[in-house]
């Protein structure tokens, strides 16, 4: 240290720490917004990686990636929902109720469907890998059962909140992200590099139906 004291001496040097500019970013990039956002959950991944391109849509368009999971640790539901500039927010959902994959998977698009709109989102692509609810939703297959039908119900009626969303079904592969953190939310004490606390859901999205 006294070796480079006396090189750097003859020097006028003044040491500046570095400044914080991700958080600043964050701070600029949600000032955006009309809207405000609860981001208990929800956490801007910098830098951005754009998966498609989006200039073939005339007006700006949001992409959201959903998937839910159900082991033998428990549930949980990965968001990701991706800006028309790039910028990926995520977040983890920790399922504390009882739910089947369908289950899973209706709570995981949602709970998608109200983050983008709370961030003031008018025209989506919804994206998931489950083909039972997509293809429920889009009209292709019936929904059954009572408990189906209130998730099925309540999903078309925030769709109908957007000026338009297109839900479409995508292989594991193109889905990996949320999948990856669905699977971190099936575990209640998951940390993503310690920037995403799991959001805790306790009671369904949906009445709960009383069985005679």
């Amino acid at each position: 240290m006294l070796k480079w004291a006396v090189e750097l001496g003859q020097f006028d040097l003044e040491y500046v720490p570095r400044t914080a500019i991700k958080e600043q970013v964050l701070a600029d990039y949600l000032l955006e917004f009309d809207s405000e956002v609860d981001d208990k959950a929800l956490v801007t991944l910098y830098p951005p990686h754009v998966e498609e391109s989006l200039e073939e849509f005339p007006h700006p368009w949001w992409i959201l990636h959903v998937d839910g999971a159900v082991n033998n640790r428990g549930a949980g539901a990965g968001i990701v929902l991706v800006s028309p500039e790039g910028h990926h927010l995520m977040s983890i959902i920790h399922f504390k109720l009882y739910a089947t994959n369908n289950d899973a998977e209706y709570e995981v698009l949602i709970n998608g469907l109200k983050i983008a709109l709370e961030m003031g989102v008018r025209n989506l692509i919804a994206r998931s890998d489950s083909e039972l609810v997509v293809n429920q939703v889009n009209g292709g297959f019936q929904a059954r059962g009572p408990r189906i039908k209130l998730y099925f119900r309540y999903t078309q009626r925030l769709i109908g909140m957007f000026k338009e969303v297109r839900l479409e079904c995508v292989p594991l592969e193109k889905n990996s992200n949320a999948d990856a953190l669905a699977n971190m939310g099936s575990q209640q004490e998951a940390v993503l590099s310690g920037s995403i606390t799991p959001e805790i859901q306790e009671i369904p999205s949906i009445p709960e139906i009383e069985i005679m």
